[in-house]
């Protein structure tokens, strides 16, 4: 035997408590099982799950068959001595922050997957590991197996990052992917997304955008240096869109997807999640079904993409036990050797103000159904010009036999919102304008 593998052979298995065996508990568990081997070559020493904590101890007993402690208590495996590393799978910010910040004081490390916890309670959770020279691992947190933590973290260290776009909620994506497709409205495509398994019974975090800026918002902190603002972050979700809108996207050119973004600006950072229009020739625009995919653009690199799957027992268990590597890699290393939590010395994070969604500067696609009558145009044209919107692109459609209404539909270039909305107002207060006008925010998502 070589030195190293005599030193491997040598040392006891870092010890895991597992909080939560559920979807992403039970994958990491198997997972962790069928390529043991190959992880403790990679970690240098083994890794076992030595306790289980889960409230259904029966499905917890059938699935580690006698290989681990199995307990209903969370508390008794975050409080045992034998426990280096307490992997968190429970989901929600109440007892799985109580449990982390316990296991934290008692100096074990942690691994979680909850992008809630963090994105909610990430500044107090990090400043209590920072103080107790304890390691936070999150990959499983953003984007399922993709290893878009790691690429912010570490592999594009060298940039200044200045934008992020990211198709990063899974549910959403399909839901629109069947829109488009099938051609059939966003209840319909609902119902089939929770039959299959995609949606919640209640799909509210997944469909008005909340997930995805839990994701966005610790993306955006790693990204820019910035403490986590979750309270910040604009949040508009996909249920209100039409065929008619999907449709008229895809003749002009673009896809519309939900997308996070975060962008670093002169008067500040944008974070905003919102349906998008998005070229067709994008690559992202072509995402489809659950999956994820992150362009992240830095000053030497230029733009990258990370595609993959989001969700799912063993693509978020890949990540879970990349951390549970990566910590019993550093384990007892001296804390200041670290990577950082959020990738800036945790003294050389910056008070960037996070703009408010008024002030951002972006593109718009404008739909609005008019009377189909002479000046109508010229009326709208005109309360655009006056306000700094200047058009890009229109198409005004024919009316049907017998109608009098006929749908227009304007992209614009680049104007701040606060502009696009004071011209919103002013035009469905037209007499000749029936109804909303429907307003959907338009990235080119190129090279700047």
């Amino acid at each position: 035997m070589t030195d190293i593998a005599e030193k491997t052979a040598g040392m006891n298995p870092i010890c895991v408590g597992l909080l939560g065996i559920g979807t992403v508990g039970g994958g990491t568990w198997n997972v962790l099982a069928r390529n043991q081997e190959e992880i403790k070559r990679r970690a240098g020493r083994g890794i076992r799950i030595a306790k289980v904590g889960d409230k259904d101890l029966a499905r917890a007993r059938q699935l580690v068959a006698g290989q681990a402690e199995v307990t209903a208590d969370a508390w008794e495996v975050v409080n045992d001595p034998a426990i280096d590393i307490v992997v968190e799978l429970i989901g929600g910010y109440g007892i799985a922050r109580d449990l982390v910040l316990k296991a934290i004081a008692n100096g074990k490390h942690v691994v979680t997957a909850n992008k809630a916890l963090l994105a909610t309670h990430g500044n107090e959770i990090f400043t209590a590991a920072q103080n107790k020279g304890v390691m936070v691992a999150f990959e499983g947190a953003v984007a399922g197996g993709i290893p878009i933590i790691k690429a912010l973290r570490e592999g594009l260290t060298a940039n200044r990052i200045e934008w992020i776009a990211g198709i990063i909620n899974g549910t959403s994506n399909f839901i629109l992917s069947e829109m488009r497709d099938k051609g059939l409205a966003f209840d319909s495509v609902l119902k089939e997304a929770q039959r299959l398994g995609y949606a919640e019974a209640d799909p509210t975090f997944d469909i008005e955008g909340i997930d995805a800026a839990h994701k966005l918002t610790i993306m955006s902190a790693i990204a820019f240096g910035v403490p986590m603002q979750l309270d910040k972050a604009y949040t508009e979700g996909i249920s209100a869109l039409t065929q008619d809108d999907i449709r008229y996207a895809e003749q002009l050119g673009y896809r519309i997807k939900l997308l996070g973004i975060t962008r670093r600006t002169p008067e500040g950072i944008e974070l905003r999640v919102h349906p998008t229009l998005v070229p067709v020739r994008r690559l992202i625009a072509n995402v489809e079904g659950v999956m994820n995919a992150i362009l992240v653009k830095g000053d030497a690199v230029g733009a990258t993409l990370y595609y993959g799957a989001g969700a799912g027992a063993e693509p978020t268990a890949s990540a879970v036990v990349a951390d549970l590597v990566d910590v019993t890699r550093m384990h007892t290393a001296d804390p200041e050797h670290r990577v950082p939590h959020l990738a800036f010395q945790p003294d050389q994070l910056s008070d960037i103000p996070i703009l408010p969604m008024a002030e951002v500067v972006t593109s718009y696609y404008l739909r609005m159904r008019v009377v189909d009558r002479p000046g109508v145009l010229a009326d709208i044209t005109r309360i655009l010009a006056d306000r700094s919107v200047s058009i890009d692109a229109m198409v005004q459609k024919e009316p049907s036999e017998g109608e009098e209404q006929v749908d227009i539909i304007m992209l614009t270039h680049e104007t701040r919102e606060k502009h696009i909305n004071a011209a919103i107002a002013a035009i469905e207060a037209l007499p000749v304008v029936t109804g909303k006008v429907t307003r959907i925010r338009l990235e080119e998502l190129g090279r700047n």
